[in-house]
């Protein structure tokens, strides 16, 4: 389906940016898109950033919100997938044509029918059977920005094409959201630079429905706690028992979880920022 910028499909919000694409080509549901959240990041991602990416995007879809990302490896299909299995909608934004033969990368294809099978939409402003290129990722990372109102990174190195969404999010007023990083991860310089820039930095992801007035929204979730200062995730738990009884040092928690250290880092700085643990100085960690 081929949509044009005056048709009534169009999405409204998509013509607010300054280039808006003149034609949409459309495989399956655009749905509507007036609380849809981008979610964009590393294609190297982390454990760390697959997590956090799993809980961020369970919350936003028993919120209701729609998903946006651009079905790249990593953060994208981490929250195309998780939006799926915790029963949502999913827009993916491609950078060549959404026929099967042209989707990158291939091994991605069953996704893009997943998405569309469950009344999401694979879209692109290229027609079928263009290929990808390093000249159409920049250029779609606008869409996914235009089609959100507000843009979440969760990783992203220097350079990242997560950094132009963000940049494109900001370009044309919408909100920007990241996840700190340690700063001795690969994928940390870009977030955490965008947090200096101004971008509101994810502290707890349950907070997101408040920053964003989502917090009407929510979908009824028993047993689920609306606030998030106790470790929400595996790993959290994991840094919390071993900090039960005694400080520790930082290469004892690495040793003790089995959890990588660019990872752990990342981890242990959320945590901080949360006020759940603390540093004592010499690399020595407590709970609070």
């Amino acid at each position: 389906m081929n949509v044009s910028l005056h048709d009534p499909l169009y999405p409204s919000a998509l013509k607010e940016i300054h280039d808006p694409p003149n034609t949409l080509f459309v495989r399956g549901t655009i749905p509507p898109l007036e609380h849809g959240i981008a979610i964009v990041g590393s294609r190297k991602n982390t454990l760390y950033g697959k997590q956090i990416t799993e809980d961020i995007t369970r919350i936003l879809v028993h919120a209701g919100c729609p998903i946006v990302s651009g079905l790249a490896f990593g953060i994208d299909s981490i929250a195309h997938e998780t939006t799926l299995k915790t029963g949502g909608i999913t827009v993916a934004v491609l950078g060549s044509g959404v026929d099967d033969e042209s989707i990158t990368p291939r091994t991605h294809t069953r996704l893009a029918q997943e998405i569309i099978a469950h009344g999401g939409a694979v879209i692109s402003e290229y027609p079928p059977r263009t290929p990808s290129s390093k000249f159409t990722y920049p250029k779609r990372n606008r869409i996914i920005a235009g089609l959100s109102r507000a843009t979440i990174v969760i990783e992203a190195a220097e350079g990242s094409g997560a950094l132009i969404t963000a940049q494109c999010a900001t370009d044309n007023g919408r909100d920007v959201f990241a996840v700190p990083q340690s700063i001795t991860s690969l994928t940390s310089r870009g977030v955490n630079e965008l947090i200096a820039t101004g971008a509101t930095p994810i502290v707890d992801p349950e907070e997101l429905l408040d920053l964003l007035q989502l917090r009407s929204l929510v979908h009824s979730r028993p047993n689920e706690k609306t606030s998030s200062k106790r470790g929400t995730l595996p790993v959290e738990h994991t840094i919390l028992a071993l900090l039960e009884h005694q400080p520790l040092h930082l290469d004892e928690l690495i040793a003790q979880s089995g959890i990588q250290s660019h990872a752990l880092m990342g981890v242990i700085t959320m945590m901080e920022l949360q006020g759940v643990i603390r540093r004592l100085g010499g690399m020595m960690y407590a709970r609070m």
